[in-house]
């Protein structure tokens, strides 16, 4: 498990940059509660994700691959994130939506297949 832990630090950073940005564009308190308040849904969106792909995938899980886990880290980190924000009162506005699925797809999906390119280069080197 040890070696999933810097995938699923990139996950949680870019979570977070997500929430930071998306505060800062609206002109709001980046503190650590503001902050922890807009993040949770996603991150608990994103737990949800890792926990989903590792059970249904559980012998041949790679935090790494963009397919299947980075697709399903994503949907599932929109989806349940949404979610945990309407049930809490929190805005759902279809622009934020738009927004959320883009960011999030582009980041926790391309951070992947960028580390594939990568790898797949320095094997076509060797």
């Amino acid at each position: 498990m040890k070696k999933y832990i810097p995938a699923l630090a990139i996950d949680v950073v870019l979570v977070v940059v997500f929430a930071v940005l998306g505060r800062s564009s609206h002109d709001e308190v980046l503190d650590l509660v503001g902050l922890a308040g807009t993040a949770w849904p996603f991150l608990g969106g994103l737990t949800v994700g890792w926990f989903f792909t590792a059970w249904l995938y559980r012998d041949k899980f790679d935090a790494f691959a963009a397919v299947p886990t980075g697709l399903l880290v994503w949907v599932s980190t929109l989806v349940v994130g949404m979610l945990l924000r309407a049930v809490t009162g929190q805005g759902t506005a279809t622009a934020f939506i738009i927004v959320a699925t883009i960011f999030l797809g582009l980041f926790l999906v391309g951070w992947r297949v960028v580390v594939g390119l990568l790898q797949h280069r320095k094997v076509d080197a060797h």
